[in-house]
């Protein structure tokens, strides 16, 4: 007899190029982590302390669909890469802060862009605006043994075949060791943990029937359809 009193909930996975699936404990997203996107939304592009925000485990998704979610008119894309991580801890020294990441993968931060304004003005936490059903479309992971560890390389997102987003792994302002040492000051990191490395600038709304195409130098491409 099981000793849970309802159902158990599903783990929430992310595939595997070339098979398999990488269980997800948390998702970490950075904000404003490149200085044009940082501009765009209004912000000194200065190297200021990073700030994060989570979304669900659950909110990741690789169906290759983005169903446009209720209570909104202004849904907006975020290509992001995504860091997996094979373990973890707390106090990560930078040095060996790699040493944790098991792959890498192609992720959209999708954002209700209205939501998440009317919470800025009121003070309030971003959730509604970033934390809802299927609002991470992702790609397959690779192992960093195929890819290394990617600190450079083109980053873009395209609508329609037209160039909507574009940028460079370098222009980040806080590199993914950084990101892994931070964020551990704060929270005791585990494997299954999945850090969103931010969006460069470009970010910009989508309809129905939209197609978004990401491409980041070195990983799997990713094609999500607005349904």
């Amino acid at each position: 007899m099981s000793e849970f009193v309802i159902p158990t909930p599903q783990v929430a996975t992310i595939p595997v190029d070339g098979g398999g699936s990488f269980p997800v404990r948390r998702v970490y997203c950075i904000g404003r982590n490149y200085a044009a996107h940082a501009v765009e939304m209004g912000h000194d592009p200065d190297r200021e302390p990073p700030f994060f925000f989570q979304k669900n485990p659950n909110n990741l998704d690789a169906s290759g669909e983005f169903p446009y979610p209720l209570h909104t008119s202004d849904v907006h894309h975020e290509v992001e890469m995504l860091v997996a991580l094979k373990s973890g801890g707390t106090n990560i020294k930078l040095e060996d802060a790699l040493n944790h990441v098991w792959g890498y993968g192609a992720s959209l931060d999708m954002t209700r862009r209205d939501l998440q304004g009317e919470q800025k003005k009121m003070g309030r936490p971003w959730e509604i605006g970033k934390a809802f059903e299927r609002s991470g479309p992702v790609g397959p992971l690779k192992h960093v043994s195929e890819t290394g560890h990617l600190d450079a390389g083109r980053i873009e997102l395209k609508v329609n075949g037209k160039v909507k987003q574009e940028g460079d792994l370098n222009q980040m302002i806080w590199k993914v060791p950084e990101m892994i040492s931070y964020l551990s000051e704060y929270f005791e990191l585990a494997a299954g943990d999945v850090i969103m490395s931010g969006t460069p600038s470009g970010v910009g709304p989508i309809t129905k029937g939209d197609v978004m195409e990401i491409n980041i130098e070195g990983l799997d491409s990713l094609t999500v359809t607005v349904v």
